[in-house]
C-alpha cells in the first residue's frame, strides 16, 4: 500500500506541475488582455508536431539519428509555438480584445478548429496517433522499491525553475512591470506611455513558450502525441486555471494540483476510474463556479497577474 501511495503521489506531482504550465499560460493571457484564448491548448500541443519533424529533418541531413537532435528540436519547437502566438495574436485575437466575450469565444474556439485540421493534413499521417519519446529516461534514486524517474524530475525541476523566472520577470524587470501594468489597468498604462503592442507581443510569446514546454511533456508524459491532444490539454490547463481563479499566477498552479490530484485519486481508487476521472474533474469545476466564481485564489475585482 505504501509503494502504491508513492508511486501515485510521483504521479500527481508530475501531472499537476505540466497541468499547471498550461493553466499558466491561460491566466496570463487573461490577466493582461482579458481574453480567454480558447486555442492556446491547440497552439501548445503543435510544439510535440515541429519537434518531431525537426529531428526528423536534423537525422536525415546528417544521417545520423541522436538525442542531440531531439533537444535542439524540442528548443526550436519552444521558441517556433512562441512565435506563432505573437502572429496569431496579430492576425487574428487582437481583433477581438475590445469586442464582446462571446466573439472572442467563438473566434478562438474556431482557430483551435483550424489548428487541429491543419496539423491533420499537412503533417505525415496526421490522423494517426504518433510515438514521442521521453525527453529523459531512467531512474534517479529510489523511494523505498519506488524508483523515481528521471522525467518526473525534470518534469518538477523545470516547473519550478519557469515558475520561479516568471514570477522574476514579472516583479523585476521593466517588460515584466509594463506587463502587470497593463494588467491592471490598460487605460492607466497608455497614459503612462506603455506600447500596447510591445506588452501583448511579450505576454503571448511567454505564454506560447510556456504552453509548448507543457505540451512537450504532456506528450512525454503520454509517451504518444495526436492532432487533437489539444482539446484535452486546453480544457484541462483552462479548466485548472478557472478552479484557482483566472488571471491568478499562484491559482494556476493550485489550480494545476487540484485537477491532477482528482485524475489520480479517481484512476486509483475508484472502480474503472480513468473513464470517469472527468467526470469528476468538470463536476469540480461546475461547484467552484457556483460557489466561488472568482476561483479560489481569484479576487472578484481582478488583481490579475
Amino acid at each position: 500500500m505504501a509503494e502504491l501511495l508513492v508511486q501515485q503521489l510521483v504521479n500527481w506531482i508530475t501531472l499537476g506541475c505540466i497541468y499547471a504550465l498550461l493553466a499558466i499560460g491561460f491566466s496570463l493571457i487573461f490577466g493582461v488582455l482579458n481574453v480567454i484564448h480558447f486555442s492556446h491548448g491547440d497552439v501548445a500541443m503543435t510544439a510535440p508536431f515541429i519537434s518531431l519533424a525537426m529531428a526528423q529533418l536534423l537525422a536525415t541531413a546528417v544521417g545520423v539519428s541522436g538525442p542531440v537532435w531531439l533537444i535542439i528540436a524540442v528548443l526550436a519547437a519552444v521558441l517556433a509555438v512562441g512565435i506563432i502566438g505573437i502572429v496569431l495574436d496579430k492576425v487574428v485575437i487582437r481583433r477581438f480584445r475590445d469586442a464582446p466575450a462571446m466573439m472572442a469565444l467563438v473566434a478562438t474556439v474556431a482557430l483551435g478548429i483550424v489548428i487541429r485540421e491543419l496539423i491533420r493534413h499537412l503533417y505525415p499521417q496526421g490522423s494517426n496517433p504518433h510515438a514521442f519519446p521521453r525527453l529523459v529516461s531512467g531512474v534517479a534514486f529510489d523511494v523505498g522499491t519506488v524508483p523515481i524517474s528521471w522525467f518526473a524530475l525534470l518534469v518538477v525541476l523545470l516547473t519550478t525553475a519557469l515558475v520561479a523566472l516568471l514570477f522574476f520577470f514579472l516583479k523585476m524587470t521593466p517588460l515584466g512591470l509594463r506587463i502587470r501594468a497593463a494588467s491592471e489597468d490598460r487605460v492607466v498604462a497608455r497614459m503612462m506611455g506603455i506600447r500596447d503592442t510591445r506588452v501583448f507581443r511579450a505576454t503571448f510569446f511567454i505564454a506560447s513558450a510556456i504552453g509548448a514546454i507543457a505540451g512537450l511533456l504532456f506528450a512525454s508524459y503520454a509517451g504518444v502525441t495526436r492532432f487533437d491532444f489539444g482539446v484535452m490539454a486546453g480544457l484541462l490547463g483552462f479548466s485548472a486555471a478557472v478552479i484557482g481563479g483566472l488571471g491568478s499566477m499562484p491559482g494556476a498552479i493550485l489550480g494545476g494540483l487540484i485537477i491532477a490530484g482528482i485524475e489520480v485519486l479517481a484512476q486509483t481508487f475508484v472502480p474503472d476510474g480513468a473513464s470517469y476521472r472527468l467526470v469528476f474533474v468538470f463536476l469540480l469545476v461546475i461547484v467552484v463556479l457556483i460557489f466561488r466564481p472568482a476561483g479560489l485564489l481569484g479576487r472578484p475585482v481582478m488583481e490579475k497577474v
